[in-house]
């Protein structure tokens, strides 16, 4: 059922430039982590810097944002400990012991993961063109990251690449959820809280290595990672899932290794081979296909109950 303010076109750009967001940081950290920063340290300042900056801006303008339900306090401390650093953690361990191509490949079963959820455990019945276009993203992913080329496959990396797409999956879900009751800049101000927590008992602030930060190109590029590549595109998706339901924003979001390939391509010069152009496509037209798909807003939408809270934008019948 849709609602007035509510805009699938809205809520799909937003998905896209989220993944564009994404892509686009896979090639500003791989500057950082050439010059030996490491990966589950530029996991925790990204965690840190978006929570910062946001902690800060709406204390400024709106400090009354930051006040959320105490019954909602757990739910938040999930998003941001499971949704956002979970799915850091494993992705990070997973490509650490597989091929990106395949832990890639793997994390973005996430989409099919909701659908499978919604069916199973919610009695959902949802239309054949959403699980298509799922699928269709999918193999398109398989192609554009080489997930072909595996070698052998660790199977700690597998496990941690499967636990990547769950965590994924969660996060969208529990954004979406969350979106019900609260501004995007409120849920993500507590989430990623959370998760610059969790990251401070894995990995102490006082040992965070500042000297690997001290020339301007780190700092800038840190920054970069921080702005565009974390704390925008996780504004953007949590945006988006208030405009369309978190499988189809799942499967918009497959666009990210897709544009990280030509992000790769115009900024390190890496060559896009006939496979993954095809993939590129593939996932194109899963994106395309998805929008041509009508919502139900009943059947798609993640469980949970709604709240006095809900955006009075989104609460209107239209």
């Amino acid at each position: 059922m849709a609602a007035e303010g509510r805009s699938a076109r809205v809520g799909y750009a937003l998905a896209a430039s989220a993944a564009a967001m994404w892509a686009l940081n896979g090639s500003l950290a791989r500057f950082l982590l050439d010059d030996g920063v490491s990966a589950l340290r530029l996991s925790q300042m990204r965690s840190l810097l978006s929570w910062l900056i946001l902690v800060v801006a709406i204390g400024t303008v709106a400090p009354v944002m930051l006040k959320v339900e105490r019954e909602d306090v757990r739910r938040l401390a999930f998003l941001g400990i499971v949704g956002l650093a979970g799915v850091h953690a494993t992705y990070f361990l997973a490509i650490d012991r597989l091929q990106i191509g395949v832990a890639l490949t793997i994390q973005y079963l996430g989409p099919l993961l909701i659908l499978v959820w919604l069916v199973v455990f919610h009695r959902r019945r949802l239309g054949r063109g959403l699980w298509g276009a799922a699928g269709l993203s999918v193999a398109g992913c398989f192609l554009v990251v080489r997930a072909y080329d595996a070698g052998s496959l660790d199977l700690l990396g597998v496990a941690a690449a499967f636990a990547a797409a769950v965590t994924f999956a969660i996060y969208l879900v529990a954004s979406e959820r969350a979106g019900r009751r609260y501004a995007p800049v409120t849920t993500l101000a507590w989430a990623f809280g959370f998760a610059t927590l969790f990251w401070a008992f894995a990995q102490p602030l006082w040992t965070f290595p500042v000297d690997q930060f001290r020339d301007f190109d780190n700092v800038a590029l840190g920054l970069g990672v921080a702005v565009i590549g974390t704390l925008a595109p996780f504004v953007l998706m949590v945006s988006a899932v208030r405009h369309i339901p978190a499988p189809r924003a799942a499967i918009v979001a497959t666009l990210e290794p897709v544009l990280a390939a030509g992000f790769a391509w115009a900024i390190h010069d890496e060559v896009l081979s006939p496979a993954q152009i095809a993939g590129g496509l593939l996932v194109v037209a899963a994106v395309i296909w998805v929008q041509m798909q009508r919502i139900s807003h009943e059947l798609e939408a993640a469980p949970g109950q709604t709240s006095k809270k809900l955006d009075p934008a989104l609460s209107r019948e239209g």
